[in-house]
């Protein structure tokens, strides 16, 4: 299997992960969320880098720096329901991302239910706290054994 190199990032408010409405988005914080995610994609032979901003600019700005990698996984959060220049920053980098979310976006306010972000994305998983990463990862992996040639 080839070793695959994917970006993570985060977005705004998910640095206060742990405290930040427990019930909702779990106890683990943004680091232990990291290490369980760079772990698992050690697993695999991949290399993962994590990034946070509450910055929609900041954000477009390490998507464009880093486009020479194998694919993206990506929680705008509130930024997934309102920017479309993150939208159109992910078209033009020209690679394969997946949209997560911590909680279940569909069962919760009716305004979390639209995004931006998945039409352009290969998938969404939502629902399943940290695990969803790790869902996204594998499922990002399979995706460019299966496609990319």
């Amino acid at each position: 299997m080839k070793q695959y190199t994917f970006h993570v990032i985060h977005g705004p408010n998910l640095n206060l992960l742990g405290e930040r409405e427990p019930a909702i988005y779990g106890t683990l914080t943004l680091e232990e969320i990291n290490n369980r995610i760079c772990e698992f994609a050690k697993s695999k032979n991949c290399e993962v880098r994590c990034f946070q901003s509450n910055s929609e600019g900041e954000i477009i700005d390490y998507i464009q720096k880093n486009r020479n990698c194998d694919g993206i996984i990506i929680n705008a959060g509130a930024y997934t329901h309102t920017s479309i220049a993150i939208r159109d920053c992910l078209v033009s980098s020209g690679l394969p991302c997946i949209e997560v979310h911590l909680s279940n976006i569909h069962s919760r306010e009716r305004f979390r239910r639209h995004s931006y972000i998945a039409p352009v994305c290969i998938g969404q998983i939502c629902g399943f706290g940290y695990y969803s990463y790790i869902i996204a990862l594998q499922a990002l992996i399979h995706y460019l054994e299966k496609y990319s040639k």
